[in-house]
């Protein structure tokens, strides 16, 4: 239930995540004024409309679901899908199998099949597609599916791996073909695809599992004269096709390419981008840079995840400490080893979403809804964190704090919001803020230090004093004055 109150005519609803317990807990404002820090909210300056928030459905977590018993089946999708859970409204899928898979698998299995009259989403129907359709029941105002392929199949390739390689062009247009006929495949099982990355991490990832590499010229050819005539050609121009989709320390290169012309840049969409550059570092300039390179196109995350790390088992206080570790931890070069301190995952979480809110991300996409406690299952064993970890064998569910950072904003930030602007004189203080469809205003506040802060919240000429508690992220929603009384 909401706790609200009413001073100088402005009434919020304050929840709360912290470490000292609180999940998503309604908190009351305070009664006295702190030491002067404001935020003051500025409602008439407007930025970027946002997509959705949301995670991936992979085998792996599919799988994982299949395997618990009903109950906490319907627990987990309510969660993540239902009207009091985290509401999703912006997910991800592989194409083909990904290391989040069981195996390697191909939905164009047959060499040399140009016209892919072979082409089956069998793989598919046992786990992802039964997860989807039980999040689309869950579901009330929909959600928006971002489909990735890791790979094409090893055929259509320049080394015939699943790993690195080229797509030989040759195959140009059959693997065109392979993202429409994915698109009736899925509409057969009732469900519709929003849009494609046109390769999951283009620059490749030192052939550990399904990647296949493409250059940022490689890319924009093939999307300018293959997949987005191909689409348009059958009626599907309304998918939308994003570029690049890797790391953010190499955006410049990509969004130049993509949309250096107006012929380059017809059939993409946007842009998407990973976080795995670095645990701390948002890249603002580079954000900035690629939307002011297309600024009426997407900007979204398409994955983040703390990854190469082993999830703990009921453990909150690990996710609120300074323990966890990436890949760039143990082999980053020494240069770059800066970038990969120990780091909080909470903290990681809400400050890379806030950071990319106010630098022209539109979408924020989390890696695997579910994992066991091993960091998996993955055939490559690329272990990594989820939002809710779970005991297959024992039919435990764990909720991590992870799962209620993301609370915080894909339930309170809807698709079509948007972005406003805000002043804040603490800094110790990170602040994003939208106005929702229904007006409703959502503010977003991180407080990663120890100590508690007080702020007064001010819109027009109403002020409220708040308090945050150390270690805490705060989501304040403002309801629309139409709908008060």
């Amino acid at each position: 239930m909401a706790i609200s109150c009413n001073t100088k005519h402005l009434e919020v609803e304050i929840y709360e995540t912290s470490e000292e317990g609180h999940k998503l807990s309604p908190v009351l404002p305070i009664n006295k004024v702190g030491d002067g820090t404001k935020i003051i909210l500025l409602p008439d300056n407007q930025y970027q409309t946002i997509t959705g928030f949301g995670g991936s459905f992979t085998e792996s977590s599919a799988s994982l679901l299949n395997q618990m018993g009903e109950e906490n089946r319907r627990k987990i999708i309510d969660a993540y899908f239902g009207p009091d859970g985290a509401q999703y409204s912006l997910t991800r899928t592989h194409m083909n199998s990904c290391d989040f898979s069981l195996s390697n698998y191909s939905y164009a299995p047959v060499e040399g099949d140009v016209q892919l009259e072979h082409f089956t989403i069998e793989a598919d129907k046992d786990d992802i597609i039964p997860m989807i359709k039980k999040a689309m029941m869950a579901s009330k105002d929909g959600f928006k599916i971002l489909s990735s392929p890791w790979t094409a199949p090893p055929w259509m390739k320049d080394n015939k791996d699943w790993r690195g390689g080229k797509l030989l062009p040759d195959y140009y247009d059959t693997w065109a073909l392979f993202f429409s006929k994915y698109v009736d495949a899925y509409k057969a099982e009732g469900i519709d695809i929003w849009g494609f990355t046109v390769e999951n991490e283009p620059l490749g990832n030192d052939n550990n599992w399904e990647s296949m590499h493409f250059s940022p010229a490689e890319m924009t050819h093939f999307v300018q004269h293959f997949l987005g005539p191909k689409l348009e050609a059958e009626g599907k121009s309304h998918i939308k096709i994003l570029g690049y989709d890797q790391n953010r320390e190499h955006l410049k290169d990509w969004v130049d390419e993509m949309f250096q012309s107006e012929e380059s840049s017809k059939y993409y969409d946007g842009t998407a981008i990973h976080w795995y550059a670095s645990t701390f570092e948002v890249f603002p300039d580079a954000l900035r840079y690629a939307h002011n390179k297309a600024p009426n196109k997407h900007l979204i995350q398409s994955e983040a995840c703390v990854d190469a790390q082993i999830p703990k088992w009921k453990d909150d206080t690990w996710y609120w400490s300074k323990e966890a570790t990436d890949w760039g931890w143990d082999w980053a070069p020494e240069k770059d080893k800066h970038m990969h301190p120990k780091y909080v995952p909470v903290f990681r979480y809400a400050r890379d979403i806030i950071g990319c809110l106010n630098n022209w991300v539109d979408g924020w996409i989390d890696w695997n809804m579910v994992l066991d406690r091993q960091g998996g299952p993955n055939w490559f064993k690329n272990w990594c964190v989820a939002p809710v970890i779970v005991d297959p064998t024992k039919d435990e569910v764990y909720f991590t704090p992870l799962y209620y950072t993301m609370i915080h904003f894909s339930r309170y930030i809807r698709p079509g919001a948007i972005r406003i602007g805000f002043e804040n004189s603490n800094r110790d203080l990170q602040v994003t803020a939208v106005k929702n469809p229904d007006g409703n205003i959502a503010v977003i506040i991180l407080n990663e230090h120890s100590e508690a802060k007080i702020f007064s919240l001010v819109l027009d000429e109403n002020t409220i004093p708040i308090k945050i508690h150390g270690k805490s992220l705060q989501t304040i929603v403002i309801p629309n004055e139409s709908d008060k009384g």
